[in-house]
């Protein structure tokens, strides 16, 4: 009985319960689970406006105590190399599973009588979008701008500069580092609280998607949406699973370890409201604050690999239902603006969809209408891109960590396994040093 109630008690079970109950919801009672959308929209805006202060604290004092500042460039440049690869990696999976199982073929789709209602918040996004005006967004206008709309990219900008700066000035920095270590306890338990209310939100929201779009409205295009969710899934077991056997860890282990977080995406659709619990679990697996404080955050706008699978497989699925014959330097050239367009759309809201857009709008070779065959049932897509994207980043957070030899092999290895850590002592947890970066913690 009371194995029972602590399974009942825990919030993988709660929030796996208000997932369930959030589809039969908006399944037999759609017009009343559209009118719980601000269950799951509020949620989203408690966690959201935590973000930019934990990455804030979580960057600065990671790296504040740095004394070889080298290091800080190879862990950004070996991090975007992976980022790079693995981006590359998806475009080329979806790409051929869109080939390979052809759904848009045979449904003859003229694009001029296509409806564009409901496309133009969509490609007015696209419009803004670019490399130029994407790294100059990175740019806050003011220091406390940068905290305004709790975007990660000027939050890290910002971040990155303080922790150099107090590294530079050494002891007269220890009182402003003092102070952002107790903000870090701060902010990481106000999130504690906050997270009790992920049931509720996982469950406002997937009953408003269902009741919104219907099940139904799954099954004209069901074998697209089933070609995207088998590419992710080839993605994440096989590509995944074999960096992390390269890396000596379990891909399923760490799956399972993070299983709470992949439910709230999977209720939201969203990796935003996970952010906060992703840093600190990752910290618990061994891996020093430095690397996950950079890696983590730098991959929610640079690492989509599931928004980067989606590019290639929906546009091309779009050509297909349209009787369009790409060739192989078109194929390349939209292969090369989506590697660009799924970085540039990163904070954008439909982020997926935006991207594409964009990415249609630069080559002309596909018809923009043709986005209006997959409007209905995005939002049932963009669960497997945010679920692809969460597991990439953390597989390449704890591939980084080890790389950099900044990962406690023994707490990984043991937390994966369940198994309780020993505890570490007032020695060991006040100095902790990665290439000369020594991180200090409160007892």
């Amino acid at each position: 009985m009371g194995d029972a109630m602590k399974v009942v008690k825990s919030l993988y079970f709660q929030i796996l319960f208000a997932v369930l109950l959030g589809v039969l919801v908006g399944h037999f009672c759609s017009q009343q689970a559209i009118a719980l959308k601000p269950l799951g929209d509020a949620f989203i805006k408690l966690i959201k406006m935590m973000i930019a202060p934990v990455v804030f604290c979580t960057i600065v004092t990671g790296i504040a105590g740095m004394s070889d500042k080298h290091s800080l460039g190879r862990l950004l440049s070996k991090t975007m190399l992976l980022f790079l690869a693995l981006t590359v990696i998806s475009l080329i999976i979806g790409l051929v599973a869109v080939y390979l199982f052809k759904p848009g073929v045979g449904m003859n789709i003229d694009p001029t009588q296509l409806s564009t209602k409901g496309l133009s918040q969509y490609t007015d996004s696209a419009a803004k979008l670019g490399v130029v005006e994407f790294f100059m967004h990175i740019i806050p206008d003011t220091f406390i701008g940068a905290f305004n709309k709790g975007e990660v990219l000027p939050v890290l900008f910002i971040a990155v500069l303080c922790g150099f700066a107090l590294s530079a000035i050494g002891e007269r920095g220890k009182p402003v580092l003092d102070v952002l270590e107790s903000a870090s306890h701060m902010v990481f338990k106000i999130f504690s609280y906050l997270m009790r209310f992920a049931p509720i939100g996982a469950f406002g929201a997937l009953a408003f998607t269902v009741g919104q779009y219907g099940i139904t409205s799954l099954g004209s295009l069901a074998k697209l949406i089933m070609t995207l969710y088998i590419a992710c899934a080839f993605f994440v077991f096989v590509v995944l699973g074999s960096i992390c056997r390269a890396n000596g860890f379990s891909l399923w282990k760490l799956l399972r370890y993070l299983r709470e977080e992949f439910l709230v995406v999977l209720g939201t659709s969203s990796t935003e409201p996970v952010m906060p619990r992703m840093l600190e679990k990752l910290q618990a697996l061994g891996c020093k604050k430095g690397v996950v404080g950079l890696v983590l955050p730098t991959g929610y706008s640079f690492n989509l690999d599931g928004t980067a699978i989606y590019l290639s497989l929906a546009a091309v699925f779009i050509a297909q239902a349209c009787n369009i014959e790409l060739s192989l330097t078109q194929t390349v050239t939209m292969l090369a603006i989506m590697l660009l367009s799924s970085k540039g759309a990163a904070g954008v809201t439909g982020s997926g969809f935006v991207a594409l857009a964009s990415t249609l709008t630069v080559i002309h070779d596909i018809p923009l209408a043709g986005l209006a065959l997959l409007i209905g049932i995005d939002r049932f897509m963009s669960e497997a891109r945010a679920l692809t994207s969460l597991a990439s980043n953390a597989v390449a957070t704890v591939v980084m960590s080890i790389s950099e030899n900044a990962c406690d092999r023994e707490t990984l290895m043991r937390t994966l396994d369940g198994k309780p850590s020993p505890a570490a002592t007032p020695t060991q947890a006040q100095s902790e040093n990665w290439d000369g970066l020594k991180v200090t913690e409160h007892v």
